[in-house]
């Protein structure tokens, strides 16, 4: 009887390891508040999974390093592999290693440039971007009650979220109720804070007039916003926006700093990613694109929020 047991034991023990699945993820910037959040989502998430285990790695905002580390993962034989790509428009070569190795690949927030055309078994989990900043540039604009100065602070040239939310800045302004707008100055801030912070103090300085800071993200506008206060300038005269509301971002909005913000789904696109990848691993068909709708954040719904990120 004890030999029955122990046979049945072994023979469970290496059926779950015959399933376990291991999924390398490769995310652009570990020292980023917003894929911080995304980050810990897909690793709170495949806590609850049975025999799924995450090889997370940092790829330091270099492209070359990502690619690295994708060739690693398919030298690992890893079951699947899971990209918030540093560079949109490196993808196309990540997508040929990963498909010529017969690996399952999806992309997590950041939309590659080969979208339309990606391989079998490669997919893109995110947010629409059309959403983003349209959301947030409408809201800037009945603010302003259609008219004004505004300036705008984009990301990265190289990532196409940077590029979808300036246009999207851009179409709204065009539109009957906020053609009264006109954008003053546009710049990069490459998504980061401090970067943020002295694009406005240069800005100030060079006597920049503007009634709105419309920001690609929260990072660069809190790093704006830093730079106001450290100027004087009196936070109730200026609209402030920014996009995916961080915790950062709520705390500055409930301060009275942040007039607008669009929730993105961090953990949300996290968990999406590597239900993609589990799914894609098991060789079941997907949407090539799975969207995470994003939501509108103003100060009358902002403590709906506190609890998401």
């Amino acid at each position: 009887m004890k030999k029955l047991i122990l046979g049945a034991t072994m023979m469970l023990a290496l059926s779950t390891a015959a399933h376990a699945e291991t999924v390398g993820v490769s995310i652009a910037k570990f020292d980023d508040n917003f894929l911080t959040v995304l980050r810990n989502g897909m690793s709170d998430y495949a806590k609850t999974l049975n025999g799924v285990s995450l090889q997370i790695e940092d790829a330091q905002n270099d492209v070359s390093k990502q690619q690295s580390q994708i060739q690693n993962f398919i030298a690992s034989k890893v079951d699947a592999i899971v990209v918030n790509p540093v560079d949109t428009d490196a993808t196309a070569a990540m997508s040929k290693l990963a498909a010529d190795a017969g690996i399952p690949l999806v992309y997590v927030n950041r939309q590659p440039v080969n979208v339309d055309t990606l391989p079998e078994k490669q997919a893109f989990v995110a947010s629409n971007e059309q959403e983003s900043g349209t959301l947030q540039t409408k809201e800037v604009c009945r603010l302003l009650g259609g008219k004004g100065k505004a300036v705008v602070i984009m990301g990265e040239l190289s990532n196409q979220a940077a590029r979808m939310r300036t246009q999207d800045i851009h179409d709204v302004i065009k539109t009957d109720e906020c053609k009264g707008i006109q954008i003053v100055e546009e710049q990069t801030g490459n998504w980061d804070r401090t970067q943020g912070s002295d694009l406005m103090a240069n800005w100030l300085s060079s006597g920049v007039e503007f009634d709105a800071v419309i920001s690609n993200n929260d990072e660069m506008a809190i790093g704006a916003i830093q730079a106001l206060k450290a100027a004087g300038k009196d936070m109730k005269s200026v609209v402030v926006g920014g996009i995916d509301a961080t915790q950062d971002a709520l705390a500055a909005m409930q301060a009275g700093d942040l007039d607008v913000t669009v929730f993105q789904d961090a953990a949300g696109q996290g968990k999406g990613s590597i239900d993609a990848a589990l799914k894609l691993a098991k060789g079941e068909k997907i949407e090539k694109k799975v969207y995470i709708p994003f939501q509108l954040v103003t100060p009358e719904n902002v403590k709906d929020f506190a609890s998401k990120n």
